[in-house]
């Protein structure tokens, strides 16, 4: 697994606040939140550091990410008023962690919080 923050937050070498689990996806509070709600997504068994450097074979990893995030948006009660997924890519995109990820924001209106960083 990554030596990336997210790779020690799956290791649980540091602490995160984890609000989603299963067999492939870690969900947890972004620490540096751009909405009221700032989850971020990430696949626990496999290192990739960017968007663009998902393959093929690697495609149904990207739709369990996103599973994840409406199941979480739907548990919380966030799914009726609505949300918005985000996956930076590289730097310029505003990615810092080299671990792909995706972000869920939520609990404001659209436009009312800007794209996430990280």
């Amino acid at each position: 697994m990554s030596d990336t923050i997210f790779g020690k937050i799956i290791r649980r070498e540091i602490p995160a606040s984890i609000v989603y689990e299963d067999d492939d996806v870690l969900g947890f509070k972004d620490i540096a939140p751009q909405a009221p709600v700032h989850v971020l997504f990430i696949p626990k068994h496999e290192a990739i550091p960017t968007l663009d450097d998902v393959r093929p074979d690697q495609a149904q990893l990207i739709g369990k990410l996103a599973l994840a995030a409406a199941e979480y948006a739907r548990r919380e009660g966030l799914a009726q008023d609505g949300y918005r997924i985000v996956m930076n890519c590289r730097e310029h995109a505003g990615q810092t962690v080299f671990h792909i990820h995706l972000h869920l924001l939520a609990g404001a209106p659209l436009g009312h919080f800007g794209a996430p960083g990280r």
